[in-house]
Order: C-alpha cells, then structure tokens, then sequence
C-alpha cells in the first residue's frame, strides 16, 4: 500500500510562522498543544474495544471505555443514555443555548474476531485496524479538540469553561445498523443549534461531505398458494413468478435523478417439487432529495398483484432523508475560511451515496458538515486505514469551527 503523507513537523512549522508574520492565518488553536502520541493511544485503545453494533454488550463496554478515556480529556463525565439496551453517551460543556453539536459514534461493523484477523497497527504513518477509520478516530479528534480549546484545567472541571460554553458531543452506539434507538436523541439536540459537525471519516484526499443520499428500505411480502409442482400445479397461485413481476416493477422506479431503487435479498417457496405459496423481497432506495424519496414511497405501496389470487403487502418506508447540498454550503465555505487561516491545502466537498446521522440534523433544517473525521480510506473493508499525517490537521481545522461558530461566524 503506497500512501502519500503530509510532513506535520514542516506543516506546523509553516503555521507557525505565517502566524507570527501576521501572514491572514488565525490562532485558533495551538497546533503544538495536541499530542499526537496521546490521540493515537487514546485510538489504539478503542479499536482494540470491539464494538459491533448488534452485540449491545459489547457495545456497553465499549460505552464505558469511551466514558472513561473521554472523561480524562475532558475534565467530566458523560451523561449514559441507555435506550432500548443500546449505549450512547452525551457531554454538555456550559450552561448556555445548545449551539454546536458534535456527532460520533462508537459501534462499528466489524464483528467480534475481528481484531485477530486485522489487528491495530501503526506502521509507516499508516494506522490499521477495525473501526479505525469508521468512525473511532474522528471521536478521539473531537476529544482533544475540545481539550484545545478549552479554557479550563480538565482536572477543575472542563463542563464549564467558557470557551466552550454551548457545545454537545453526543456519541452513539447504533449508527451501523440504522441509528434506531438513537434519531429521536440526535433529532433532539440538534434543534435550534448553529451547526452540526459529523466526525465520519473524510472523502478521498479529506474532502468533507456536503450531501449524501437519504435511504429507504422496504420488505415486500408475496403470498400465493401451494400445489404439488408435478400432480397440479394449475392449482396453485406461484408466489415466485409473482416474485418476478414485481422484483421488475420495482426495479424500474429508478430515476434520472440519481435515484436507486435496488431489489437486493429475496426468497421463494419452500421445496423443490411445491409451487411456491409465500415469497419475500428487500428493497433499498437512495435518493439525493425529499421529492425523490417520497416518489419513490407512493410507487411503492401502490404496487398491486399481477397474478390472480397472490397477494402482496409493503412493509417498511425512509431510514434517513436526504442531506441536500444547500444545508452544507454555508458550513463548507466557513470551513474553506478555517482551512485557509490555519495554512492547510485548500478543502473539497463531495456527494455520497452512503448515509449517516448527519441525514437526520440536515433533514430538520440543521446546517451540518460531514466528514469531518480522519483522511484514509477502506471504511468496512480489509485495508480500512488512515493517515497518521492528517490526525493533527484535521483536529485543528475541527477546533477553529467550533471557535468561529461560537464566535458567532
């Protein structure tokens, strides 16, 4: 794996620099101030905490080592929200309006073995490791990005130093597997906010994400009417051919727009020598607007039965909305301006048709900026990876938003 890398001592040096020479940088943060050799233990220990989404024991003990190493960051304990057994955690710095959310989260996909085939690593500037670039860096980020900023010695109490003062970091534990416990939690305190920052690893060369696709999913539910395929089939009502007429049905509601409407698990019948009396389908939608989203919905729960005597029923309906590029724009061109003042290579945005909690802030109305997390690639795959070159720019450039925001930029 070759890999091109940042110098950070040169880079840090340049900063420093244009800073003293007044060149239009801005100190938002001491970019000497975040220890690199403290992120990447406080990373090493959380990926070496595997914490995949459907084993909520794991994900409970993950939830603990999270508010133990978050604790010592940030000078307070989190709030535990237990929901329907999943683990989530929330700091509240201050007493002030909720003006900044920080969202994360720390379950991932990587079942629990994991680690034995694809152990941590960090060799060459290159980490590896389960959950290390979805999403675990981006929340050890925000941890010593906030440490940065804050104004108060974390052993006094960092919950109330003003500099601070209107920030939420809210971590979940089920945003693998759809955020079910948690959308009415993140929906919740993203109401009324300035921004809403998502620690989802970067795009390609750390382009953070401006809109991505909202998702839909659906189970359709086939029923006809069994008969010996040998002695009488004429008797029976074949749920798989009726499988066959709607699977094409359906996959014909893609539009031009972008949209996909993909037939994905399906299954028919029950033995080899019966005419087929149930069958069922999975659909998964991504659309890059609401009226795509809707569209989509109405066609499908209109669908009726081609062959007399089936009968079918539609279970399901949107998971995420679309976050449309517009609620970003304002975000993004700040986050140009904070890249620019801190001497960093100029930022890029990108779609993307993959769906995270930042479809729910965006899809309130919320300004939200995605991908805001660690520079690498691999998210859910063998070779999941990450720069070590981008930890510390990328944890700076998270600080000066949250100080223009709170500055009131």
């Amino acid at each position: 794996m070759v890999i091109e890398q940042r110098d950070i001592s040169s880079w840090r040096q340049e900063y420093n620099v244009l800073l003293a020479k007044g060149s239009g940088v801005e100190p938002f943060i001491d970019v000497a101030a975040v220890d690199l050799p403290a992120l990447l233990a406080d990373l090493e220990s959380l990926v070496r905490c595997e914490s995949p989404s459907a084993d909520l024991a794991a994900v409970s003990r993950s939830a603990d080592l999270v508010a133990r190493i978050g604790t010592e960051r940030l000078g307070f304990p989190p709030e535990r929200l237990l929901i329907d057994g999943c683990s989530h955690l929330r700091w509240r710095f201050g007493a002030g309006p909720r003006r900044v959310l920080l969202l994360a989260h720390h379950d991932t996909v990587w079942p629990l073995g994991s680690l034995e085939r694809h152990p941590w690593s960090n060799k060459a500037g290159v980490v590896t490791g389960p959950g290390c670039f979805d999403m675990k860096a981006g929340l050890v980020m925000t941890w010593h990005a906030l440490a940065s900023l804050s104004s108060t010695d974390p052993a006094s109490g960092a919950q109330s130093s003003p500099a601070l003062d209107g920030v939420t970091l809210l971590v979940t534990g089920d945003e693998e597997v759809g955020s079910t416990t948690s959308r009415g939690l993140i929906e919740n305190e993203a109401r009324g906010c300035a921004a809403v920052f998502v620690l989802e690893a970067s795009g390609p060369g750390g382009a953070v994400k401006t809109s991505r696709k909202g998702v839909s999913r659906y189970r359709l539910q086939i029923t006809g009417r069994a008969a010996h395929a040998g002695l009488e089939p004429e008797k029976g009502v074949n749920a798989g051919v009726e499988l066959a007429h709607q699977t094409l049905a359906i996959a014909a509601m893609a539009g031009g727009a972008g949209t996909t409407v993909t037939p994905t698990a399906s299954a028919a019948g029950a033995a080899a020598n019966t005419v087929p009396a149930t069958a069922v389908l999975d659909i998964d939608c991504r659309v890059w607007t609401v009226a795509e989203q809707d569209r989509v919905h109405r066609e499908l729960t209109a669908l009726q039965p081609v062959l007399p005597g089936s009968s079918i029923s539609m279970e399901g309906g949107p998971n995420r909305p679309p976050m449309e590029k517009d609620v970003a724009q304002s975000l993004f061109v700040l986050a140009q301006e904070v890249a620019s003042s801190l001497g960093l290579a100029e930022l890029t945005q990108l779609a993307v048709g993959g769906a995270s909690d930042g479809n729910f802030t965006a899809g309130i109305g919320v300004p939200t900026l995605d991908g805001l997390g660690a520079v690498g690639g691999g998210a859910h795959a063998d070779d999941e990876h990450l720069l070590v070159s981008e930890l510390i720019p990328r944890t700076s450039l998270l600080a000066g938003l949250i100080q223009r925001v709170l500055a009131g930029s």
